[in-house]
């Protein structure tokens, strides 16, 4: 198992906007394969990072995750969200397995 770890650098004036397409992700991410963990919006600190992150099977699980995650139609339509309202300003992935006890 792996862990996906999306930091995003978001605009700090349309953290409403984050929460939309996070909440919308809640629902399209179990549905295409992948095990969501949660999203996190800013609270205090830094109130441009936020994170994305689930876990898969393996980089072969995560490409075919990505391929049905890209053909859903929440999907479709939340990415298209995400472009057209430009909440995102920069989007970073880093994959991590848990280290046995």
């Amino acid at each position: 198992m792996i862990t996906c770890f999306i930091r995003y650098e978001i605009d700090p004036f349309n953290v409403p906007a984050f929460e939309q397409y996070a909440r919308t992700w809640n629902a399209a991410i179990p549905r295409c394969g992948a095990e969501l963990i949660g999203y996190f919006a800013p609270h205090e600190g830094s109130a441009t990072t936020a994170y994305g992150v689930y876990s898969i099977a393996d980089l072969a699980a995560y490409e075919a995750y990505r391929a049905r995650l890209k053909d859903d139609p929440l999907g479709h339509e939340n990415y298209a969200f995400a472009r057209a309202e430009r909440f995102i300003r920069r989007e970073d992935r880093l994959f991590l397995r848990k280290v046995p006890a």
